[in-house]
């Protein structure tokens, strides 16, 4: 019987020992709450895209990866937009795997050091009704350039899939050897790559539905 006893008692040691080894359960971080104002970018319905001149001839267009970041918007004067947005240039994408890998290369983008691209807006110039120019910094490859992004919305803001929505269009051209992006060959008609890209972002943006009477 003592020895029993004995055994139980060694095991309960153990396994206290063994548990308190254990780390504990990891809590998962909480989103951070959104300001009143702030609008959260939605990667599923968002995209850039890009074009390009191939030898002179004809243009390549393609995708960069997910977009992710904020938009402040009093959902009523576009005076009010500023954008603190990036783009996972890992997840660029052409519909041909090799050039992929290439624009993902130290050639071009360099993902593995510089996986984003942020833009960060500094002022707005208002336009016509329904359109703006937002202008701010660019940054690809650690290459920091001020750009104007012309802006086409926001969309009035609806309510659907658990809470508000607004969408807008922004267009740009950057010249990419601004960004460190000098990659090039020469062909009979000129450059394989042209210099200039243009560039196309389609945001949708969400944000909880405030409660009645809180406006």
């Amino acid at each position: 019987m003592k020895r029993v006893l004995l055994a139980l008692l060694l095991t309960a040691v153990g396994m206290a020992h063994t548990n308190a080894q254990l780390p504990a359960p990891q809590q998962q971080t909480a989103k951070p709450q959104l300001g009143p104002n702030q609008w959260s970018v939605d990667p599923s319905h968002s995209a850039a895209h890009f074009s390009v001149r191939h030898m002179m001839v004809t243009t390549v267009r393609g995708q960069l990866g997910p977009i992710s970041g904020t938009v402040e918007y009093d959902g009523k004067d576009v005076r009010s937009a500023k954008a603190d947005v990036r783009i996972d240039v890992s997840g660029i994408s052409t519909q041909n795997a090799k050039r992929d890998g290439h624009l993902r290369s130290d050639d071009f983008f360099d993902a593995a050091n510089h996986p984003f691209i942020t833009f960060k807006s500094k002022r707005l110039e208002p336009g016509s009704a329904g359109a703006f120019r937002l202008i701010g910094d660019l940054t690809i490859r650690g290459n920091t350039r001020e750009v104007a992004l012309n802006v086409e919305g926001p969309t009035p803001p609806v309510k659907g899939m658990g809470g508000l929505r607004v969408g807008a269009t922004a267009t740009t051209k950057i010249n990419r050897l601004d960004y460190g992006l000098k990659w090039n060959s020469m062909v009979e008609a000129g450059p394989v790559v042209s210099d200039e890209v243009s560039i196309t972002i389609d945001l949708e943006l969400t944000r909880p539905a405030m409660p009645a009477g809180t406006q």
